[in-house]
């Protein structure tokens, strides 16, 4: 597992990349070694996955009947969701690569999107612990979701354009494939296995 001063010198090399600095590959393992190692990304968010759970468990029992109660099937659910939401992203790269011959840059891509997930899911789980311990702060958190998705979109773009080269509409396409795919299978796996606030 990689340690809290290599996580460190990832997310640098991702700060690098993102303004468009080539430094930053210096700084990340890109290999195919490097993109297996790059999964210890799912046990550093872990974290701020639990904080997300707790949230939604809190939403479902606030909308079901007082006496439902939620047990570890519950989480178990959303463990499979959230293990789906790590999976799906470079899955869908993969076949998008393999189509547009890129099939190179599939290490590169898998490694830094997940390093890339880890300070986006501790900044998402700073909004739910806003709901959840600040009353009346749902409006605010909304907007500042919303800001949070528009910067993880630019970032993303700007990695991969700094991998495969300028090819505007490839990298927009890419951009598209690994976030909202991976957002409508989120939504729908939670209606469907039961773990989504109703309402």
């Amino acid at each position: 597992m990689p340690t809290f001063r290599e996580v460190q010198y990832y997310l640098s090399g991702l700060w690098l990349l993102i303004r468009m600095d080539a430094r930053g590959f210096q700084y990340l393992d890109t290999t195919d070694r490097g993109m297996l190692r790059s999964f210890w990304a799912i046990v550093w968010s872990l974290p701020p996955i639990g904080i997300s759970w707790l949230w939604l468990q809190q939403a479902y029992l606030m909308a079901m009947p007082p006496e439902t109660s939620t047990g570890i099937a519950f989480f178990m659910r959303l463990a499979l969701v959230e293990a789906a939401g790590w999976l799906m992203p470079p899955i869908l790269a993969g076949l998008l690569l393999l189509l547009f011959r890129f099939g190179d840059k599939f290490p590169p891509i898998v490694a830094t999107v997940n390093w890339l997930f880890v300070p986006a899911n501790y900044l998402n789980a700073l909004l739910f612990a806003l709901i959840i311990f600040v009353p009346g702060a749902k409006v605010l958190a909304g907007f500042l979701s919303l800001i949070l998705t528009m910067a993880t979109i630019f970032s993303l773009a700007r990695i991969l354009r700094m991998i495969c080269g300028t090819h505007p509409l490839f990298i927009g396409a890419l951009t598209l494939m690994l976030l909202i795919p991976n957002m409508l299978l989120t939504d729908f796996l939670q209606r469907f296995l039961g773990v989504y606030p109703p309402g």
